[in-house]
């Protein structure tokens, strides 16, 4: 009914953006917190690259990152409940967002790597000779010469958390995809 649509509009679409909106940021903050260093590490400890690491080490991390890219979203949610309930105390609700986070930080790892793959070899060749360090290779070659390409591949991290929030509302992570489980799919009203 028009009454009940009226209802939800000014009642509980606010809350639900507002919440899908915190759990985004929250989620995207710490999926960069952890992925752009795994990122890092991808790029500087292959083989060739400005800080080798053992060869069991980045297989790994490869794996690990490869697997938990592979797992379906609504899968990993499931298998990540007993820890989210280990380190947040619930499983649902907008602050349960570890499920959130676990999907994201392996994609942002991937992004991550993609833009310093993309930066010029002879650029962090010169740095070399003249002697900078590794750690002075990624902070001041390395990281600044990919920002517009992290940048452009943050805003796609934004939008897949953005899609893996309302996919969320289905076992009761709240915003938006509550909504629409709650008073659509359920009801039949899409």
């Amino acid at each position: 009914t028009i009454e009940e649509t009226l209802r939800i509009l000014q009642t509980e679409i606010p809350l639900a953006c507002w919440e899908t909106v915190y759990v985004t940021i929250l989620a995207t903050a710490f999926a960069v917190i952890i992925g752009l260093p795994l990122g890092v590490l991808l790029v500087v400890g292959e083989k060739d690259g400005v800080r080798p690491l053992p060869k069991g080490v980045m297989h790994v991390l490869n794996v690990i990152i490869n697997l938990l890219r592979s797992v379906p979203f609504l899968i990993l949610m499931i298998m990540v409940f007993p820890l989210t309930r280990l380190i947040v105390g619930t499983a649902v609700g907008t602050v349960a967002s570890m499920p959130l986070v676990i999907a994201a930080f392996p994609f942002v790892a991937r992004l991550v790597e993609g833009s310093l793959r993309e930066v010029n070899p002879n650029i962090i060749e010169m740095a070399q000779s003249m002697g900078a360090s590794p750690f002075q290779i990624i902070v001041k070659v390395l990281i600044p010469e990919s920002v517009p390409s992290l940048i452009s591949n943050f805003t796609i991290a934004i939008t897949t958390i953005l899609g893996y929030s309302a996919m969320s509302g289905i076992i009761g992570g709240g915003g938006l995809g509550k909504i629409a489980i709650n008073y659509g799919y359920y009801r039949y009203k899409y």
